[in-house]
């Protein structure tokens, strides 16, 4: 039997597609040629094989960004790794003020093809600098597109729909979710199986494989999966309550009129956010399903977030400041009752 693919090495995959089909592609980053191959190993190989267009760059964010935005502005492609997202933050003047800019500024639209590669979250004991979801930060900039990855989407499919935009587009990489495998042929596990919905851009739909109407409709982005489905796991088999899980890929722009076949069919809504509150992607979505759905809604959109902290370094401190599985299951069945 065939070994399922993990996510880190589904993105290596793509990666090497896009070199091996598109010359104009380029690929930059700190330490992210062979032998190291980057510091989550996403770029392994890929110097080797092209070593022209794998570019290893000084331990600077702003300069790399700079530099690919402009590579984009000369027709390529290019793709930049912030080695952790964190880091993203040195980037902000040239991804505000240069690439989304630079789309629109010069009197026609110009194609700016990039992605900016950006490894997030926590759970991994990284510390205060290196653990944040800064997702945030970049929602509501014009011509600027966010993403996220997830076990259910193919990569390769994602890195085409970004570069198909031709603006610049962050993507979000949640580092547990690098050593987890994809899933595939519609199964999650014995209770849940998934379908896709959802415009060009497909959002998959897991839901148990009892086909009642859902008490509640969760929708989080790929970094959450697991510890979401553990919730609905235990929800369901604790508390007797049927949840559904909808997974974008594409956070913002978000059209959350394309999911309405599916939230038309619960009265709960809770959406979940690996980052602080305020000013956030959960919000964007409540406002959006409030004014969607207000008839039908039987109490506010559930907006769960992690705690407004500095992520501890220490394991058993860092799980009280992110959310996880229990944490979500405890919101849910409160907010039940």
């Amino acid at each position: 039997m065939n070994r399922r693919e993990r996510v880190a090495e589904n993105l290596n995959r793509a990666l090497h597609s896009l070199l091996d089909t598109d010359s104009s592609a380029y690929v930059l980053g700190e330490d992210i040629a062979d032998p190291y191959g980057g510091a989550f190993k996403v770029t392994k190989g890929l110097s080797e094989r092209h070593p022209e267009r794998v570019i290893t760059t000084p331990l600077s964010e702003a300069g790399i960004t700079g530099v690919g935005a402009g590579l984009a502005l000369a027709g390529n492609r290019p793709v930049v790794e912030m080695m952790f997202a964190d880091f993203a933050a040195l980037a902000f003047d040239q991804l505000l003020n240069f690439a989304s800019k630079s789309v629109s500024m010069y009197g026609r639209r110009i194609p700016m093809s990039m992605v900016v590669r950006c490894p997030t979250g926590g759970n991994r004991g990284y510390g205060p600098t290196h653990s944040q979801s800064i997702q945030k930060h970049f929602i509501g900039i014009p011509e600027l597109s966010l993403y996220e990855t997830t076990p259910f989407h193919d990569n390769h499919d994602v890195f085409t729909a970004m570069l198909s935009r031709e603006q610049p587009c962050v993507l979000f990489e949640d580092k547990v979710l690098y050593t987890r495998t994809l899933f595939s042929d519609g199964i999650v596990d014995d209770l849940f199986r998934y379908e896709w919905t959802g415009g060009d851009e497909p959002t998959a739909h897991v839901r148990p494989v009892d086909d009642a109407d859902p008490d509640w409709v969760v929708i989080a982005p790929g970094g959450l999966s697991e510890r979401v489905i553990g919730a609905m796991r235990s929800l369901l088999l604790e508390e007797e309550l049927n949840c559904e899980l909808l997974v974008p890929s594409r956070l913002y722009p978000f059209d959350l009129a394309a999911l309405l076949p599916v939230l038309s069919r619960t009265s709960r809504l809770c959406v979940i956010e690996d980052g602080t509150s305020d000013g956030t992607w959960g919000e964007m979505l409540a406002q959006q399903a409030h004014t969607l759905l207000w008839k039908r809604l039987s109490r506010p959109v559930l907006v769960l977030s992690a705690e407004p902290s500095i992520i501890p370094t220490a394991a058993h401190l860092e799980r009280e400041v992110v959310l996880q599985s229990e944490t979500i299951h405890r919101a849910i069945a409160e907010a039940t009752r």
